[in-house]
């Protein structure tokens, strides 16, 4: 079957590569000169599966207000005249339940199992390296409060076997020695040691090689203009290069996704969220991260790769700007030297953005579209990279026709149905 991928990032190279193996045809387009140069370039660089969580729940509300306003505050909006915000935003406060926090987490956190299972497959066989770490997660509360809201959480980790432990000052040291020079305070934490880091872009970019010599086929420096339909089956894809036609066709374009759809009438919950992250070099082991550290007050995610420190963190809603803001940079930079502050340099820090694809209830859609041979692998949000391969794997068995591993009912389209 000739199939046709929109979007280089990690979730559409991850794609590729799963469908060649099935033995498809496949080709890639992307606008930029290579993969991985927009949303998978820079991010946190964790593979997180038992820190996959919906961004609303019980409770978000009233910490949004004070988010806004803190002085370096997880949270910045900066209001448009763009109603799709204003819906995407009413829609996760529909979501703000612990009932619909519940049901939304267990949607998530079996994708994600699944896709750090498969990422481990695919390293295996494929001999990947990109400065991989498989020393945990470690989600870091500054005070009692914060330690004393993870029930729900460790409700769902229970529920599905997801190791884990609950930790006080003293267990969140030993785990992360560097910890010991930190200037904030902080009461205790959740680790979870199944989780994993590694450089997203360094990934997708030796994927890449690989899925090309299996024979998949990579179209950079090309727009992709829109997809033509006959109200029943996806016809051709319209691109500066030209008019493609396939079998089927897979948006896998992030934040991008649904302009591309609006004009079949096909729409999705999907806004971009920006998120920033500074990449610095590590200047003393011993003071430095082992693996990530999830700041729950600043809701930062400092990870060591190899050696470089990552800062990644903010949700900030303005639509597709993707102005850097020093101001984020700052609040990045306060999050790190509170807790590591002899660990690295943040004078040589290099600053980056990108829109992470969010949908308003957290799950990814992955899965068929309203139009047959159309298809979607988008809306990952912060989890592209922790959920990447299995979203790929799980995508690739519906496209042949096969019985996915894990439910993929929970992750369609269908669920925002009424």
């Amino acid at each position: 079957m000739k199939t046709l991928i929109l979007g280089g990032g990690v979730i559409g190279v991850t794609t590729a590569y799963y469908l060649a193996k099935a033995g498809h045809e496949v080709e890639v387009i992307d606008r930029q000169p290579g993969p991985a140069l927009e949303t998978s370039f820079a991010n946190a660089g964790q593979v997180s599966p038992g820190y996959s969580s919906p961004w609303a729940g019980p409770g978000i509300p009233v910490k949004a207000l004070k988010w806004l306003t803190m002085r370096h505050g997880p949270l910045v909006v900066r209001p448009r005249l763009d109603p799709a915000m204003w819906m995407w935003m009413l829609q996760m406060l529909r979501n703000c339940t612990s009932a619909r926090y519940a049901r939304n987490k267990a949607r998530m956190v079996p994708i994600a199992e699944y896709s750090r299972d498969c990422l481990q497959a695919l390293r295996a066989a494929e001999g990947l390296v990109y400065d991989e770490r498989s020393q945990g997660t470690l989600q870091l509360f500054r005070t009692q409060e914060q330690l004393d809201g993870i029930g729900k959480d460790v409700e769902v980790l229970r529920a599905f076997g997801v190791a884990h432990e609950v930790l006080d000052r003293a267990g969140c040291i030993a785990r992360e020695p560097g910890l010991a020079s930190a200037r904030a305070d902080f009461t205790g934490g959740l680790r979870l040691p199944g989780d994993e880091t590694g450089d997203c872009r360094l990934f997708t970019e030796e994927l890449a090689k690989i899925a090309a010599d299996m024979g998949v086929r990579f179209t950079f420096g090309t727009e992709i203009h829109g997809i033509v339909g006959d109200g029943r089956r996806v016809g051709a894809v319209l691109t500066s290069d030209g008019a493609r036609t396939a079998d089927a066709v897979i948006v896998a374009l992030g934040s991008h996704s649904p302009l591309l759809l609006r004009s079949l009438g096909i729409a999705i919950p999907v806004y971009p969220v920006k998120g920033y992250s500074i990449t610095l070099p590590l200047t003393d082991v011993d003071a430095a991260p082992v693996s990530t550290i999830m700041d729950e007050t600043y809701k930062t995610a400092i990870t060591r790769l190899g050696g470089r420190i990552r800062v990644g963190g903010t949700a900030e809603l303005a639509g597709y700007d993707l102005t850097l803001r020093p101001a984020r940079q700052r609040a990045l930079e306060q999050s790190f030297t509170d807790l590591f502050p002899r660990g690295g340099d943040v004078a040589q820090a290099s600053f980056w953005c990108g829109l992470r694809p969010m949908t308003p209830d957290g799950p990814p859609l992955v899965g068929s579209a309203p139009l047959e041979g159309l298809y979607l692998n988008t809306g990952h949000g912060t989890l592209g990279w922790t959920m990447a391969c299995g979203s790929a794997r799980l995508l690739a068995d519906i496209i042949d026709g096969r019985e996915p591993e894990i439910d993929a009912a929970a992750l369609g389209l269908a669920r925002y149905a009424g």
